[in-house]
């Protein structure tokens, strides 16, 4: 995992070294262990590195004839890459296979590569430049038009720090954020900075778009027929596969373990595969009657003989590091997930620099209980996901947002293939911007922030190939979901207990803003960004009544918010605990 960026102008115009040492320097928190430039004419390419592979060959930018690429992430299958396609690989890189495929298959480069990436790939003869996105969106990538030409980078910050693009807010995806913690599309909520979308491809030439393309990552069709047995060894394998792939490493690694069922299976997977014990790390609150998955998480280690760390996450440290986690997420995902997330990777970091996670799961499988809501009829209480906001019943804005679930409906439309059933529309279109949006966002910001590369196995196209497809009947059974994990861990891992009602994960930070919400309140009303949306007085009021569940939901979002904006929009950098932070003037 690193970070990439690049310019690619119009003919005739140079790169400014200036301008391209800012990119580096903004992105040396994805990249410690080193960085590379490639210029060359009208275009110019950056990488900082996190050695995961190939410590000492795996420096980028690469080189093969007048093909130049730097990418950040891991492509897995690169082992099988280089066999089947007899490519002459001068370094053990993970990305120097599909530095070859492209010479050989151009835009198409990308079509059998497994893993996370985002990749730039520099033609000088073809005087163009293309990028590509891993079809799930776990890796990162934005492009911005500006005056002269493109840029790209893997965080938007980066190109804020550039000077490329000044952070001009997008309305609309700020009602999005409020609404709903989460932006969509390839809009960004910065004006003049777009996503490069989950498997796409795209072309750049003379300082503009020329072509795009677009991998999916989930089979089309309606439910395949399948027997339980018969989809549980398919799954077997397929799994075993995609952990053994994510595992592949130069450098030590570990997983978090939540109580859930879905690191249980990581957990279990890589007890088979590994003679030495697994490295797992749990998150714990210091609030009475909070959440708490640490006992049960502690059971799975013991039963797996795994190593076992957990992490304290106290309301002390919270207001603490608060505005360096905040300050990570540049593209916002206001997912309170983020706060034990960024302070298992600071403690992981001591031991491993790469970290594999149950992100996916749910997703891939049907565990969410939106799911189950979705497949009901709207006569049975049935209903669409992602319909109501989190200031629907909360009075606080200046005006009520407007048209903020646009871009839910277009995903809707465009996930939408025959056969599919009610179930399978539901997860596709959470895979298209709920998980791309703010799970893996989350998972790569808070990683990143300490140099620590996070892995996602259920989200492998092989994974998908086998389970999405499943029969709803497999996904989900009475008031389950998840049903075909659940078995598969009643045969290779009972002591997960994968019968037993999920308990939600949840972070108590309603608690935390409520013993704080008269302190809280003023200074969150205070700040630019808050004041231009919402009435001060009603503001103060709503962090007072924090203790409720609506109001702690919509006051963490507005304190996320006001921490977010005074980063990323005044450009502050987080001073001091979060009061100290909010109080600066």
């Amino acid at each position: 995992m690193c970070g990439i960026a690049g310019l690619i102008l119009r003919q005739g115009q140079i790169p400014d070294a200036t301008i391209l040492q800012r990119l580096t320097a903004a992105l040396a928190h994805r990249g410690p262990d080193g960085a590379g430039h490639h210029v060359s004419a009208n275009v110019a390419l950056a990488h900082t590195r996190l050695a995961i592979i190939d410590l000492a060959g795996g420096d980028q930018p690469l080189f093969a004839g007048p093909a130049a690429l730097v990418g950040n992430g891991e492509v897995y299958n690169y082992r099988e890459l280089r066999e089947l396609n007899q490519l002459g690989c001068a370094t053990g890189s993970d990305c120097e296979p599909p530095l070859h495929l492209f010479r050989r298959d151009g835009m198409g480069f990308a079509d059998t590569l497994r893993g996370m990436y985002a990749l730039a790939v520099h033609d000088r003869s073809a005087r163009q430049v293309v990028l590509a996105r891993d079809p799930f969106g776990i890796k990162p990538l934005y492009l911005a038009e500006m005056a002269g030409g493109v840029a790209f980078a893997s965080e938007p910050q980066a190109l804020l720090a550039a000077g490329l693009v000044r952070p001009r807010l997008r309305a609309e995806s700020r009602a999005e954020l409020l609404q709903m913690q989460f932006t969509t599309g390839a809009e960004t909520i910065f004006e003049g900075i777009h996503r490069v979308l989950p498997g796409e491809s795209i072309c750049l030439s003379d300082g503009r778009v020329t072509e795009r393309r677009r991998r999916t990552a989930l089979p089309e069709g309606g439910p395949a027929a399948v027997t339980e047995d018969e989809a549980l060894a398919r799954f077997d394998t397929a799994f075993r596969d995609s952990v053994e792939m994510h595992q592949r490493s130069d450098v030590p690694y570990g997983m978090f373990l939540s109580g859930g069922t879905d690191s249980a299976a990581v957990l279990a997977m890589m007890k088979r595969l590994n003679e030495a014990p697994v490295r797992a790390y749990t998150a714990g609150f210091d609030v009475p009657g909070a959440a708490d998955e640490r006992e049960r998480a502690a059971t799975f280690a013991r039963a797996a003989g795994a190593q076992h760390a957990t992490v304290m996450v106290s309301e002390h440290d919270v207001w603490r590091h608060l505005p360096e986690i905040v300050g990570a997420m540049d593209d916002p995902a206001a997912d309170y997930a983020i706060i034990p997330t960024w302070f298992l990777a600071r403690r992981a970091r001591h031991d491993v620099k790469v970290v594999l996670s149950g992100e996916g799961g749910d997703e891939i499988l049907g565990g969410y209980g939106r799911y189950r809501a979705a497949m009901r009829p709207w006569w049975l209480g049935g209903k669409a996901p992602r319909t109501r906001g989190a200031f629907d019943r909360v009075d606080v804005l200046r005006q009520a947002p407007t048209g903020w679930r646009d871009g839910v409906a277009a995903a809707e439309a465009a996930v939408a293939s025959p056969g599919r059933t009610r179930l399978m529309a539901a997860q596709a279109l959470d895979i298209a911007d709920w998980l791309p949006n703010d799970l893996l966002i989350k998972l790569d910001r808070c990683l990143m922030a300490h140099g620590v590369e996070g892995r996602t196995p259920f989200l492998d196209t092989a994974i998908a190939e086998v389970a999405f497809r499943l029969p709803d009947s497999l996904k989900v059974r009475g008031h389950a979901g998840k049903w075909l994990l659940r078995e598969w861990l009643a045969r290779n891992f009972p002591a997960a207990d994968p019968h037993k009602p999920k308990q939600g994960f949840t972070v108590p930070v309603g608690a935390w803003i409520a013993a704080q919400g008269a302190k809280l309140g003023p200074l969150v009303a205070a700040q630019p960004g808050v004041a231009e949306i919402a009435r001060p007085d009603r503001v103060e009021a709503l962090f007072k009544a924090a203790s409720g569940k609506r109001e702690g939901f919509a006051a963490w979002h507005l304190l996320f918010y006001a921490l977010w904006h005074r980063r990323h929009v005044e450009g502050v950098a987080p001073q001091g605990d979060t009061f100290q932070y909010l109080a600066l003037r």
